[in-house]
């Protein structure tokens, strides 16, 4: 796959999964918001919890599970807490989220994946 291919496949994967936490109750604060640490795919907020989230879109559901990885997260975790200081408000909390998606399947929301490393 070309990396444009890549990148179109992610960013449709990106407004399949922001339509996802819509229909959830999220809100979507962002999308690809950049920092020095790293990107984060989609921030959203619903109620007091800002969730940073990671999305994977592969071909088929058995890549599913090698998408992620302790170095993805991390730096998702470290762009967080960049980007945490501007969005939160009193009382906010964050986690970080993956959303992991393949054709012909409902997509996969794993909640609060991060837990420090």
């Amino acid at each position: 796959m070309s990396r444009a291919q890549a990148d179109q496949r992610g960013r449709q994967g990106e407004r399949i999964a922001a339509w996802w936490l819509r229909l959830k109750g999220w809100q979507i604060v962002g999308r690809r918001m950049r920092t020095r640490a790293g990107e984060v795919d989609i921030v959203a907020r619903r109620g007091a919890m800002i969730a940073f989230v990671e999305v994977k879109a592969r071909a088929n559901a058995a890549e599913l599970d090698l998408a992620i990885d302790e170095r993805r997260l991390a730096r998702v975790a470290a762009a967080a807490e960049i980007l945490w200081h501007d969005l939160a408000k009193p009382g906010d909390d964050m986690r970080i989220d993956v959303i992991l998606l393949a054709p012909g399947r409902p997509p996969r929301h794993l909640a609060n994946v991060w837990h420090g490393g």
